[in-house]
């Protein structure tokens, strides 16, 4: 069973601004890059273990605890602002996810220990036979 957590508009934060790069004639006039904020600390959309999980996974990318997502690879405004959405959805559902099963400590088995130390042993015998052959001393 999957829950569905809808965060409502109030809560998002849309900001647009000029984006860079070519645009033809509406490149200086037109606010097309779009950028959505959702404060993920104050929120009161999302159950609190929830909330809990989000703030730790998503740790590196918040500031003072505000996702943010910009979109601006569209010239139309509409069509960046649906690429932001859809990015903070992703990027939500994806630091939501339960976590996996925990890793079972495992022991290296006898024969790969050995064959391990036996490559080991042959890169040294290349290593010391690569030696000056003889000659004249220091080149």
């Amino acid at each position: 069973m999957t829950a569905t957590v809808v965060i409502p508009g109030g809560e998002l934060l849309e900001r647009f601004s000029r984006s860079s790069g070519p645009g033809g004639q509406g490149v200086n006039i037109t606010d097309s890059r779009v950028e959505l904020r959702l404060n993920v600390a104050r929120t009161t959309a999302l159950p609190e273990p929830l909330r809990e999980r989000l703030l730790a996974r998503l740790a590196p990318r918040l500031v003072d605890g505000v996702l943010t997502v910009t979109a601006s690879e569209n010239r139309a405004q509409l069509s960046n602002r649906r690429a932001a959405h859809e990015r903070m959805t992703a990027i939500l559902a994806e630091a939501a996810r339960p976590p996996g099963p925990r890793r079972r400590a495992t022991r290296a088995t006898r024969g790969s220990q050995e064959r391990r130390l036996a490559g080991k042993k042959q890169r040294g015998a290349v290593k010391r036979n690569r030696g000056r052959v003889g000659g004249r001393g220091d080149w």
